[in-house]
This record gives C-alpha cells, sequence and structure tokens, in this order.
C-alpha cells in the first residue's frame, strides 16, 4: 500500500512547471482515481471508447513538460509526472486531514 501525506508528497516537485488548468485536470483526475481507489496511478486513458477523453491540449503541454508519455490509447506519467501527481494528493490531504 503506498505511503500517503509524507513530506515529500506534501512539497512540490523540484522544478515542476507551470500547468493550465486543463493540464492541471488531467492530474485531478488521476488524484480522484488514486484516492478512490487507494492504489497508485501511473497514468490515465486517453480514450475510453465511450466518448470520455483527454484535452489533447492539456496532454499536449503536459508532454512538452516532460510530464507525460503518450500511447495510443494511454497518457503516462514520467518520474516527475508522478510526483507531480503525490504532491497534489498530499496537498488535498494536508487542507482536508483524513478521519
Amino acid at each position: 500500500m503506498p505511503e500517503h501525506g509524507t513530506a515529500d508528497a506534501q512539497s512540490r516537485p523540484q522544478d515542476a512547471p507551470p500547468l493550465s488548468d486543463k493540464a492541471l485536470a488531467v492530474f485531478a483526475f488521476a488524484a480522484y482515481h488514486q484516492l478512490e481507489s487507494g492504489e497508485p496511478v501511473t497514468g490515465v486513458v486517453r480514450r475510453d471508447g465511450a466518448g470520455h477523453k483527454a484535452d489533447e491540449e492539456a496532454i499536449a503541454e503536459l508532454r512538452e513538460a516532460g510530464l507525460v508519455t503518450v500511447e495510443e490509447s494511454r497518457v503516462l506519467f514520467s518520474a516527475q509526472g508522478e510526483a507531480v501527481l503525490g504532491a497534489l494528493v498530499g496537498a488535498l490531504r494536508t487542507v482536508a486531514p483524513q478521519s
């Protein structure tokens, strides 16, 4: 089981670039799934076949920032992308402590 709420997860990752709200939404989607499942998330589905898809501009921004790699159907977080996701989840836990 992943460790949650560590000091590393709560601090901003080194050299994390500024991101648009659309790019942050990709991380918010991943954070939702990580919190809901209790398991680490290493990527998200690019297109689910049911009409839902990741925003292409956001994916391009994240790829250019080195935070993801893109496959045909998946967007995979790089090590730095996973650190950003961990920081986001840690920040959520800081704002709203677990019961």
